[in-house]
């Protein structure tokens, strides 16, 4: 599978796919953002969307997380990286941030 893409390939990319599920996701800061519980797809283009993450690390999706909400989806798209880890775009660590919060840094 392509990270960049999320191209499913026929030389067993549905195999790999399932070894997603239960990664540890980090930003390529190296913050942690949560685990894959799920991959979201998008059948009839064959490419991976999504991840579904769950035990996320509430403080930095606090601003983005509704009461009682578990997860979150992070675009296919902000993936850089699958090895161990799943390594997305530090993009996530942003979604916390204010503009206020932003013109003080």
């Amino acid at each position: 599978m392509e990270a960049s893409h999320g191209g499913l390939q026929s030389d067993g990319g549905l195999e790999e796919l399932t070894t997603l599920v239960g990664r540890e996701v980090y930003t390529n800061n190296g913050v942690y953002v949560g685990e894959v519980e799920d991959v979201r797809l998008d059948v009839g283009a064959q490419t991976v969307t999504g991840l579904a993450l769950g035990e996320i690390n509430a403080d930095l999706l606090a601003k983005q997380i509704e009461g009682g909400q578990r997860g979150a989806i992070v675009p296919y798209r902000w993936v850089r990286s699958v090895g161990d880890v799943v390594i997305v775009s530090d993009v996530v660590e942003r979604l916390g941030v204010d503009a206020d919060d932003d013109a003080m840094a």
